[in-house]
Formats: structure tokens, sequence, C-alpha cells
């Protein structure tokens, strides 16, 4: 079987780890993949040698759905018995599902189109799942509560949309010692630093980072004054989030580091892992990758988080842009140790029970094979 990826973005996150991890998941298997991405992007860099079969066009260019870009599409997805395109914003009046489908359309393909998303963003259209053009379609969604939406709010028929949990690696997310040595030599922290809070992602207005940063300054002023807030990624706000910090004069209590593609070892460092989201979130990798090394996780009540952030039990979820009941969270996990522990303890059992990325793939191969048919 031929599998596409379409990952219309030059940017790198959760979303297209997940894509360069399952692409090499399916070529182990056997499977023949397409990637189609702008040139000159993460992505490419990430899949060129691994076998894939790379399609590339001009990011900006295709806006315009010229000749040579439907061209491109047309040849990329015709060598797809299913193409999986990752919802992303819209740009200009284009869509990378519309222009797929239009693609598909014209050019009297096959091609089973699978819009995957995790997310849901009130002023995105139906159309960006369901194109209305006589092809081949079906959708993944990767919580229930984003399938349900999707049914209930958009009107989508129930058998055209699927639920498939994404995964994480759990023999790779699990704490040891050297991990433990290698993350205190790697990320250096005041001394007696606690507790030590991690927010692993890209550094966007969506991730409400400044409410996070808000919410160090009233717990470093009030009941933990040695509270510290690892801030791991990049990003367009990160400028924006550094004067925030200085201008809150908290710069002892935030350090800022660069994306990395080892983020067991950011995980060794912490305490708590927080995720202040304020929308635009599925079911985030960074929870279950916190949860499988048994870090217990503060995060927004949205979309599919309830789904693995039992309250009390793995974490505790918070009112997005709440810096109060943020605070509230995370100081009410620094004071209870034993349950701190015993949460990171069931966070770790969900996963595995759960979320394995090596069965998820198989789930995701497994309805690809369906849908294909």
């Amino acid at each position: 079987m031929r599998i596409g990826f379409i990952e219309d973005t030059p940017l790198h996150g959760g979303t297209q780890i997940w894509v360069s991890e399952a692409t090499r998941y399916f070529l182990d298997k056997g499977e023949e993949v397409v990637i189609l991405c702008p040139a000159d992007t993460w992505m490419q860099k990430q899949i060129d040698g691994t076998g894939a079969r790379v399609f590339t066009y001009d990011w900006d260019g295709v806006v315009g759905e010229g000749e040579d870009s439907r061209k491109i599409w047309i040849d990329a997805l015709g060598n797809c018995d299913v193409a999986l395109c990752t919802v992303h914003p819209p740009r200009d009046g284009f869509h990378c599902s519309v222009f797929a489908a239009r693609c598909i359309d014209e050019g009297g393909l096959r091609t089973c189109l699978v819009p995957k998303t995790g997310t849901i963003v009130p002023e995105y259209k139906r159309e960006y799942y369901e194109s209305g053009r006589d092809i081949n379609y079906a959708v993944i969604a990767i919580t229930g509560f984003t399938r349900d939406y999707l049914i209930d709010e958009y009107g989508l028929p129930a058998d055209k949309v699927t639920l498939v949990y994404q995964g994480t690696e759990i023999d790779r997310f699990q704490p040891s010692v050297e991990g433990r040595a290698e993350s205190l030599k790697r990320y250096a922290l005041p001394d007696n630093s606690f507790p030590v809070l991690g927010c692993i992602g890209s550094f966007e207005e969506r991730k409400g980072l400044n409410v996070l940063i808000e919410t160090v300054r009233q717990l470093a002023d009030g009941p933990l004054p040695q509270v510290h807030a690892m801030l791991v990624g990049d990003g367009p706000d990160e400028a924006i989030l550094k004067q925030q910090v200085n201008e809150l004069a908290i710069e002892n209590h935030v350090s800022f580091f660069p994306f990395t593609r080892q983020p067991d070892i950011v995980f060794e460092r912490l305490d708590i892992t927080v995720l202040s989201s304020l929308y635009k979130e599925g079911l985030p990798n960074v929870l279950l990758e916190s949860m499988a090394m048994s870090v217990p996780v503060v995060a927004s009540r949205i979309a599919g988080v309830p789904e693995i952030v039992i309250e009390a039990e793995t974490g505790y979820m918070v009112e997005p842009g709440d810096a109060k009941d943020l605070a509230t969270g995370i100081e009410k996990l620094a004071a209870d140790a034993n349950a701190c522990r015993k949460m990171g303890e069931n966070g770790r059992a969900l996963v595995v029970r759960s979320h394995d990325k090596h069965v998820q793939f198989d789930a995701f191969l497994e309805y690809f094979r369906e849908i294909a048919q």
C-alpha cells in the first residue's frame, strides 16, 4: 500500500515529529510512503534519506493554486492509495485539504483523502474535512471530543469519522538514572529550584506561555519562592516572552532552552509538566510523553485533554488563560510529594495501557487498508 502525508507547514512541532516517525514505522513495515511538503523545510530534511518518495512545492506560491502547483500535487497524490492531510490553519483563502481534494477530483485520482485533526477551531470550515467533491474521503479524529464535535456540530456522517488515538514511545519515555544525570548536566538551573515546571513546544500565542509566566510570578512572590519554569522550544513569540520575564523581574525563575529532539531528557529534569494552552489543541504529545515519564501534569481543560488527564489521578486540569487557577493546580501538586509520585505512576500506567505508539501506528495502518479497498 502507498501511504501519503500532506504536511503544509514550514514549522516543526508535535504533529510534524509524528509524521516523520510514522513514515519510518510504515517503511519498516514494508509499505510505500509519499511525502508532500514545502521545499527546504524541517519536514523535508527529516524525510530525505528514509526511502520515502518526497514531492516538494513552493509554500508561498501554492496559495495561488496555479498549474505548476496543481501538477506537483496531482503527481504526488496519484502515487497514493490514501493521503493523510493534517488540518492546518488556512492562509490567504488557501487550505491544504481543500486543494488536495480539488487535485484528486480534477486529476481523476482514486486516492482516498484523509483529513486528520485533534483540534477544533471555530473559524475552521466544514469543507476542510469534507470538501463536497465527488471523491473518496474519510476523516481521522485523534480525540473522542473531536470526533463528537465533527459529527454533532459540523454534521459530518458518523461512518466517515473514525477515532484513532495517537501514542508515544513507552520504551523510550521512561525515567532512568542515566537520563536524570544527563538532564542535570544539560539543563543547569538555580540551586534548590522547586518545583521545576516544564513546558515543551512552540512559543506562540495559542500556547498561553504569557499566562504561565504570570503564574510563575505569582508563585515566586507567594507560596513557592524557589519555583522555576523551563520553557523548551522556539517560535515567533520568543522575544515577547523574554521581555515579559524581564519586565516582571523573574529572570531567576524562568529559563529558555532551544527545541530538542530529546524531550525525554527534559522530562527527567521536571517535577511538573505544564500545558497552559488557550485553544487549538487535540491530544498533546507532550502530555503523553510526560505521563510516560511518570511526570504529573497540570493542563488546560480543552479538547481531548480530559481523556488522559484524570483529575487528581494523573494531574490537574485548569481553566485556560486563568493564571490564578494554574497557580493553584501547581501548588497542590508541589505540596504533596506522595500524591505527586502516585499521579506520575498512574500516568505511566495509563499511557502503557492505551497509548503505546507502535500499537497505535498499527491501528492507523489497519484503518488505511480498510478505507483504501
